[in-house]
């Protein structure tokens, strides 16, 4: 492999000959050899989009020439592009202020900036790497600004569509399935019923309440510490330097931002993230229960299941043709994996000492990382199981039937304490409530079929949930962006 040669401040270093990162990269790459994990390539393009946004901000402050500014924006928007991916060899177990990944990025817009006025890769001149292109910058406010950057896009612009998404199937299937009445379920024994249709409503208003505490938790992280540098004073750095790269960057995140008027509260600590965290929880925990109550509805247990599962062409490796859950399984697996990365960025925000946090990198590895999954998980959960459920009608009219918990809707005709004695009846000697309840003489079959005809209504039990009408609250008209 042919090498180059370059000289720093602190001395001589070979680096790969094709490289466009420089000296800091490459002694970062050989001393952090801490596993396989990579920030996301989100993390490198909003480098790029910041480091541009930087430079025209210096542009138009007259602190960077017009020639030398105009290649760095070039360079910067190829990174912002995905040109480089590939040059960002430093994992995520890096020093806490994510110096490493910021200088990868300084190095690299440098040598395609020179490289861009005819220089060759590893000439620090005319364009270096911290005069230039880091001109006004700290890692300690740069790479911050990042991870609001990347947390606002990847909510906004991956986390919602997919949320849409699964709020759609289950708004479907609660319509779909408006008129089956079934059996409810409290201390997982028979209760009053409901509708089918009413638990998958039910199941769609918790992902569009997981929605209301998603947007909510992203205001703050519109406020950059962009300008804080190194400390949060804002030393060397123009007094509008900030304001501009805010402005700068708001049209690559689709949403406005500002400079944060204190800076050092994004720097020194990450409660933002945290409470972004505790909104990816609910989201989790409610897409935990969803895929439980799939998973109970669809069980063989006490005989046929209520809704049967869709065949996506998987089975037992033992048991030919045995049709498991596996897609709600994958995705409870997803939630607790959500649920282990916030009480990381909980423990990582606890570790903030003074002027500066320093567990940046783990910290939006880690929240990237559950926005991610938790996209994925729903899209999955929407196409490979929501949608192809379907109701075993016969079976839930012949469970309500049989269920001595209809004593309780006829309490208010028969009495509480009559209600009572007949349901010990009906359970004790395994008998239909309307055999006891005609055998005794409570009613006759006429009322009683007449009475549970009103009191079973679809439109009636249902009349809590509108399940025709799409949640206000749905995510797709958010803003989407990219």
């Amino acid at each position: 492999m042919k090498s180059r040669k370059e000289i720093d401040a602190y001395g001589e270093i070979e680096i790969s000959a094709s490289a466009y990162w420089g000296p800091q990269t490459e002694r970062a790459r050989r001393l952090f050899a801490i596993g396989s994990e990579r920030l996301p390539v989100d993390v490198i393009h909003s480098f790029g989009a910041q480091k541009a946004a930087a430079a025209q901000a210096n542009l138009s402050l007259g602190l960077l020439p017009e020639r030398l500014a105009t290649v760095i924006i070039r360079a910067a928007l190829e990174m912002r592009d995905g040109a480089f991916n590939d040059q960002f060899p430093i994992g995520v177990w890096q020093t806490g202020s994510g110096t490493q990944t910021n200088m990868n990025a300084n190095e690299v817009i440098a040598n395609r900036a020179n490289e861009l006025l005819g220089e060759p890769l590893g000439n620090r001149s005319p364009i270096h790497p911290n005069d230039h292109v880091n001109l006004g910058q700290s890692s300690n406010d740069t790479f911050p600004t990042i991870m609001h950057v990347c947390a606002i896009r990847a909510v906004f612009g991956v986390l919602a569509p997919a949320m849409a998404v699964l709020q759609s199937a289950l708004a479907e299937q609660a319509v779909e399935f408006r008129d089956h009445v079934k059996l409810g379920m409290t201390h997982l024994q028979d209760a009053l019923p409901v509708t089918l249709g009413s638990e998958f409503y039910t199941w769609e208003k918790q992902v569009a309440s997981s929605w209301v505490a998603l947007e909510f938790h992203t205001v703050s992280l519109c406020e950059l510490p962009q300008g804080g540098t190194a400390s949060g004073s804002g030393i060397n750095s123009h007094s509008d330097f900030a304001g501009l790269v805010a402005d700068g960057l708001g049209a690559f995140v689709g949403r406005p931002l500002r400079a944060s008027p204190t800076p050092s509260q994004f720097m020194a600590s990450h409660d933002a993230f945290v409470g972004l965290c505790g909104a990816l929880n609910v989201l989790a925990t409610a897409l935990l229960k969803i895929c439980n109550d799939i998973r109970l509805l669809t069980s063989s247990l006490g005989g046929s299941p209520s809704m049967s599962l869709p065949d996506e062409g998987l089975s037992s490796s033992i048991m030919p043709a045995k049709r498991n859950a596996t897609v709600c399984e994958a995705v409870i697996q997803v939630c607790l994996r959500v649920i282990g990365n916030s009480a990381a960025v909980i423990a990582a925000n606890s570790a903030s000492t003074l002027q500066l946090n320093t567990t940046k990198p783990l910290i939006l590895n880690e929240v990237l990382n559950s926005v991610y999954l938790l996209a994925d998980a729903q899209r999955v959960l929407a196409s490979g199981c929501i949608k192809g459920l379907q109701a075993n009608r016969d079976r839930l009219r012949l469970a309500l039937d049989r269920s001595p918990v209809l004593g309780a809707v006829l309490a208010p005709v028969i009495g509480y304490d009559a209600a009572a004695h007949l349901t010990r009846e009906a359970s004790t000697k395994e008998l239909s409530m309307r055999d006891v309840i005609v055998r005794e003489g409570a009613m006759s079959v006429a009322d009683y079929d007449a009475y549970l005809a009103q009191a079973l209504d679809p439109n009636r039990l249902s009349k809590h949930n509108s399940t025709a009408v799409p949640s206000p609250l749905r995510p797709v008209a958010a803003n989407n962006s990219k």
